[in-house]
């Protein structure tokens, strides 16, 4: 069968006055991002890899490298504009480097839940920045997966604002994320992804934030003690195609890309909401301390002590997405 497929491609080509070599032309990208192999974040970009070479009939062979062997976030951001990668996901916060408006979406409590960051991923104030995005550095912002909700763990266990006082805290090295630490009286720390279980495990520092599924994922329930639902940041994760990609795809390619990527999102996020929903009982099962907060507490720190406007964000962009449904 794959003889006669092969022959009839041949013919196919001879008809269409090309030559048998362009008939095969492929074209290999790499797709990185820094998430473990178990994680829904590569499981369905492999998934999406292989539906975009069945979709565009094997014109594109995608190899996915996840957990940070291309590089920490910082670092595949960068390959986007030097052409040493041709896709990511990452989360938007480092895509704010080259335009500030995006992190807005790590500002604590600007999403009420997943739905609401979802409702906000389709609605026109975020396709105006994706677009102004890609006016300014050529990248293409084709989906946004559900990240989850961002929680606090620690070696002690606290009730609200007043309890994260003087904590050594990992964040990622993006300003948003110390916003709530700032708050309240914390000391942030950044600290690359790839790193964090070893700084908790050596001391270096004292807690660090992510969503229920990621600290499972990493397995830094094994040196932390105790989960405190902050929830303070609803996070989510783009898929990006870099401009040297993007613009050499005809428009039915970038449909093709657009659409599966979606797909592939779509798919994660509703992993990442299963798996989050069954955690917190897991992490109990598991003999850490799991707390759920004074929520409010948090929220009323950060506006008073890091209102928005000091972080550079506008009151309208803030309203519009307050207005997503």
């Amino acid at each position: 069968m794959k003889t006669r497929n092969t022959v009839k491609l041949i013919v196919a080509a001879a008809v269409l006055g090309l030559s048998t070599a362009s008939a095969f032309a492929q074209t290999k990208l790499k797709w990185a991002h820094v998430y473990e192999t178990t994680e829904p974040f590569h499981t369905e970009s492999v998934w999406a890899a292989e539906e975009i070479k069945k979709r565009t009939n094997g014109k594109f062979e995608i190899q996915v490298f996840p957990a940070s062997s291309l590089g920490k976030e910082t670092d595949i951001n960068q390959g986007m504009t030097l052409g040493t990668v041709d896709m990511i996901i990452s989360g938007a916060s480092f895509a704010a480097r080259s335009y500030p408006r995006l992190g807005i979406a790590y500002y604590p409590f600007i999403f009420r839940d997943g739905d609401h960051l979802l409702a906000y991923a389709k609605s026109p104030v975020f396709q105006s920045m994706a677009e102004d995005y890609r006016k300014k550095t050529g990248i293409q912002m084709t989906a946004y997966t559900y990240y989850g909700a961002r929680h606090t763990t620690a070696q002690k266990a606290f009730t609200n604002c007043a309890g994260m006082k003087g904590l050594k805290i990992r964040v990622p090295d993006v300003p948003a994320y110390t916003a709530t630490p700032k708050a309240c009286g914390a000391n942030p720390t950044p600290i690359a992804f790839s790193e964090v279980y070893l700084a908790l495990q050596n001391g270096t520092v004292d807690a660090q934030e992510n969503p229920l599924t990621t600290i499972d994922a990493k397995k830094f329930y094994e040196v932390q003690k105790a989960i405190m639902l902050t929830g303070h940041i609803v996070d989510g994760v783009i898929t990006q195609i870099a401009p040297h990609v993007w613009n050499t795809l005809s428009d039915d390619e970038k449909k093709i890309f657009t659409e599966v990527t979606q797909e592939a999102a779509a798919r994660g996020t509703a992993i990442i909401k299963e798996r989050e929903s069954k955690l917190a009982d897991v992490f109990r099962s598991r003999g850490l301390e799991v707390v759920n907060v004074d929520r409010e507490s948090f929220r009323l720190a950060v506006l008073k002590n890091v209102p928005l406007e000091s972080m550079g964000f506008t009151r309208a962009d803030y309203d519009a997405i307050q207005k997503a449904k």
